[in-house]
């Protein structure tokens, strides 16, 4: 008797130590360029991970590097309630390759407590004048005005729409008739976008410890502002996203830090040419720590043939544009002094090569766009279209205190966006 319970218990620990064998996996990543890289975000989808546990995941994984825990982020981008991807930072040396090891996380994984290096937040107005909780979800009726500032003091969404930032840099959305969008320009590595509008007797518009705004837009394509290139009766015709055709906009928050933000502005009754058909446009912004720009996807329907999406800088006080392209990539970017701050300020476009079309300037003459260097895309197969809108101030970091010093960032964004981390 004694025997068999024996055979049984080795039997059991025998199956424990293969079913925990069976729960952990390595990922292979690479670094193809002779340089380092930071904080370079790494995704892995869901999909792929079951395929590489051989199994569906029903809870979450750990994943360590050298036998260090690393941070990893949930999210979930459809609302069902499971996570889609997992989401974390990692360091690279030049040519370095990483083995991780990944596990299916247990009551024994490690509890990291993590920094804050991205966020996003939507707020309304309360009746007592201050401002609520961050919304998962807010929208606005066609030709929403925009505030008012000598019939009040405080507008009805705070800093007049959704807001969202890194330690870097950081940004908002100017969500009314204008659909513009606007840059926070950073000097603390701080989540500051609760506090900032919430006081009207502190003006972002004046330098403090935390940074400023420092961007003019005027009738500009902002901040990578969106607009289309519709061909008709034999011309191009530019077309904001914004103004009465526009229609209601819907503000969905997917994720909210502390690794990466997502959220998607939705216009679903886009009348584009006037002429009463409808098309729906949604933009997903994605800002991560550690960057000094942030990635957008916008997706069509219901445009007419041959649309390319058109994304621009405002170019109110740059005397020239530059462009600069390797391979897989083409970018345009502009230096000068053009802050509000009235001092330099570097701004950039980039997207994929097999993508882009040409890049343009609109000076004056422009109608419902003016002021912009423009940058053209085709939409992929999804009828979607990806760029990154870049920002270096000076008073952020001193690489940005030249134009050969934003120069050579964009050079080596271009150079890290062409060759990204190999993950198997």
């Amino acid at each position: 008797m004694n025997f068999r319970k024996s055979i049984l218990l080795l039997s059991l620990s025998f199956l424990g130590i293969t079913t925990l064998k069976a729960q952990n996996v390595s990922l292979k990543l690479s670094n193809d360029l002779n340089e380092e890289r930071q904080d370079e975000l790494i995704v892995l989808k869901r999909d792929f991970l079951e395929k590489k546990f051989k199994k569906k995941l029903e809870g979450k994984i750990a994943v360590k590097n050298k036998n260090q825990p690393v941070f990893v982020q949930f999210d979930d981008l459809n609302g069902d309630g499971i996570w889609d991807e997992a989401a974390f930072l990692l360091n690279f040396g030049e040519l370095e390759r990483k083995e991780l090891q990944l596990s299916v996380e247990t009551t024994n994984s490690a509890r990291i407590k993590p920094v804050y290096r991205a966020y996003v937040r939507q707020k309304r107005r309360l009746p007592d004048n201050t401002f609520g909780a961050n919304l998962n979800r807010d929208s606005v009726p066609a030709n929403q005005p925009n505030t008012d500032f000598k019939l009040q003091k405080l507008p009805s969404m705070l800093t007049e729409g959704p807001a969202w930032e890194n330690d870097k840099v950081g940004f908002r959305l100017y969500m009314d008739i204008r659909n513009q969008k606007d840059i926070w320009g950073k000097r603390t590595a701080k989540m500051v976008l609760d506090e900032i509008g919430a006081n009207p007797g502190n003006s972002y518009h004046k330098l403090s410890d935390w940074g400023m705004d420092i961007l003019i837009v005027g009738k500009s394509l902002s901040a990578g502002g969106i607009a289309v290139n519709v061909p008709l009766q034999g011309r191009d015709t530019l077309v904001r996203l914004g103004g009465a055709n526009m229609g209601r906009i819907v503000y969905e928050k997917v994720a909210d830090g502390p690794i990466r933000a997502i959220f998607r502005m939705h216009y679903p009754e886009w009348n584009i040419l006037g002429d009463g058909k409808l098309a729906s446009a949604t933009e997903e912004i994605s800002i991560w720590g550690g960057q000094y720009f942030f990635e957008s996807k916008v997706t069509l329907n219901g445009a007419p043939r041959k649309t390319q999406l058109v994304t621009g800088i405002v170019n109110l006080s740059a005397k020239q544009s530059h462009e600069i392209f390797n391979k897989q990539v083409a970018a345009v970017y502009s230096y000068d002094m053009q802050s509000e701050n009235k001092d330099k300020l570097g701004m950039g476009v980039s997207m994929l090569k097999k993508y882009w079309t040409k890049f343009g300037n609109i000076g004056d003459e422009g109608v419902d766009i003016k002021n912009s260097y423009t940058a053209y895309e085709k939409l992929d197969k999804n009828n979607s279209a990806k760029f990154r809108f870049y920002v270096g101030w000076e008073l952020t970091d001193n690489k940005f205190k030249s134009q050969e010093g934003f120069a050579r960032y964009m050079k080596d964004q271009l150079a890290k966006q062409a060759s990204p981390i190999k993950v198997k």
